[in-house]
């Protein structure tokens, strides 16, 4: 299981420059990340004005994009990086029961004999027509913990009473007029909801990514927009007097603080869903690697508090505030009207945006 946690984590956290684990992780505008000494190295030595682009996508970027470490990302590697690491640990090696002296590693743990047993001693249990019915399972230090530590009996009873895993001599002393199951049984009861859960959870990481993909075309009309209305208004002003020079710099003021204004509400919804998304993918790891094991015991202690899924306020309407400048800036008006027409301009922009 830890190796396929870590393959799962270098899986989803490469950089397609140097192919490595993510260091020092950078996002840029279309939304790919990449090490921000690998995109760097990538971008050196262009112009200042040449124009840049994602090594992934070709998506085209001018001028060149800030670079920021995405404190987000670099945490939630360092957090599945330390959860692999934490997995790996506690995969401790059993030793055999039956050996005399210096012990071998056990391959085998009988559920009937209560007892693990090398590739050697376990032999028996596969000859011998007396251990027929005896069920083997892989040694590891996690089957000990399935033992009653008051009977020594395997806990393979589930009291609904008191929602807990217990042997067949605790179900006739303290849980004789409880209602119980299999503990098999009882994963199959709560396996559906939680494969339910699963959908719900990857129908939620799918409308966050949609959230995504919608909100970088946004930020892009919004760039186009705002270049646009800063190239319109420069052409116009260019035309007038020199007494207008001061009113071509006032609308372009506006045009870039209505840009700011935009760009800051979509970066706060960006770091909103890459967080949720952080959240959920996170929870996707754990509940597909619940439904992985064997351990029934381990799957009804973990299923509930895995299949809780985070509660997220319900997204706001993605859509863009700029329009066209063209629709709003007309020549012949300013042309014929200069000095109140451009009065009138300035005061509508500062009242209503683009």
């Amino acid at each position: 299981m830890a190796e396929a946690e870590k393959s799962y984590y270098e899986e989803q956290f490469t950089c397609s420059v140097c192919l490595d684990v993510l260091r020092d992780p950078v996002t840029i505008p279309c939304g790919h990340s990449y090490c921000m000494s690998c995109i760097n190295n990538v971008w050196s030595g262009l112009d200042l004005n040449a124009v840049y682009s994602c090594p992934q996508c070709r998506e085209t970027f001018s001028p060149r994009p800030a670079l920021k470490k995405n404190t987000l990302l670099a945490q939630v590697m360092e957090k599945m990086k330390n959860a692999s690491d934490q997995a790996s640990s506690t995969c401790v090696k059993l030793e055999c029961d039956s050996c005399i002296g210096y012990k071998n590693t056990a391959d085998k743990f009988c559920l009937q004999c209560l007892a693990a047993f090398c590739e050697l001693h376990v032999q028996p249990h596969y000859e011998s027509p007396a251990f027929t019915k005896h069920k083997l399972v892989p040694a590891s230090a996690q089957v000990q913990k399935n033992i009653c530590s008051r009977h020594g009996k395997l806990l393979d009873i589930y009291c609904c009473e008191d929602q807990q895993c217990i042997c067949y001599l605790c179900m006739l002393e303290s849980h004789n007029n409880h209602k119980t199951l299999s503990v098999q049984s009882e994963r199959i009861k709560n396996q559906d909801d939680l494969e339910r859960t699963k959908i719900e959870c990857q129908q939620m990481i799918v409308q966050r990514e949609e959230g995504l993909t919608e909100l970088n075309r946004i930020v892009t009309s919004i760039m186009c927009f705002t270049q646009t209305a800063e190239e319109d208004s420069e052409r116009i002003f260019t035309e007038l007097i020199a007494s207008m020079n001061r009113r071509c710099s006032e609308v372009k003021e506006l045009i870039r603080a209505q840009k700011n204004a935009e760009l800051s509400q979509a970066e706060e919804l960006r770091q909103r869903l890459d967080h949720e998304l952080a959240e959920l993918r996170a929870r996707m790891a754990e509940i597909e690697q619940l439904l992985a094991t064997n351990d029934h015991i381990d799957f009804i202690k973990k299923c509930k508090s895995v299949g809780a899924l985070p509660t997220f306020i319900d997204l706001p309407s993605i859509t863009c505030q700029l329009r066209e400048s063209s629709e709003h800036v007309s020549m012949s008006v300013l042309k014929e009207h200069l000095d109140e027409v451009c009065q009138q301009e300035v005061a509508r922009i500062a009242r209503e945006g683009l």
